[in-house]
């Protein structure tokens, strides 16, 4: 797939997981409770935006020739050493990969409050920032 077209594709799926995730925020912010389908959907949007943005970060890495890791934690570390993204961003990108991670391999140790916590406080958002930037090899 062009560059071109893998962003725009990038770029309508965080759209699209964003705008889910704004609309549970809303309801957070007005004192709702998430019913457990809610819960899941809140899970899921939340596992397609990080994957998504550890497909983008290989795709950034193959596009300036780089190396590309398996770990997604390796991808965003080799990001933050070419400048591509902030090497004081990298905790967050660790921290929000470990959920993603939780969310596919540890879903019955998941503790849902911290991850309400995340979404209403929106510290997910720099995950769509990312998502959104154009790709320039």
């Amino acid at each position: 797939m062009r560059l071109e077209l893998y962003q725009a594709e990038t770029a309508r799926i965080a759209t699209e997981q964003s705008a889910l995730l704004a609309l549970v925020r809303q309801r957070l912010g007005d004192g709702l409770a998430l019913s457990p389908l809610e819960q899941s959907g809140v899970l899921h949007a939340l596992q397609i935006l990080i994957e998504n943005a550890i497909g983008k970060a290989k795709q950034l890495l193959k596009a300036k020739k780089e190396p590309v890791p398996v770990s997604a934690y390796d991808a965003f570390a080799a990001l933050a050493r070419l400048g591509v993204v902030s090497q004081d961003q990298l905790p967050a990108w660790n921290a929000i990969i470990g959920l993603r991670n939780r969310i596919v391999h540890d879903y019955m140790n998941i503790d849902m409050q911290r991850v309400q916590e995340l979404v209403s406080t929106g510290h997910h958002e720099f995950v769509t920032a990312f998502l959104l930037q154009p790709i320039s090899a």
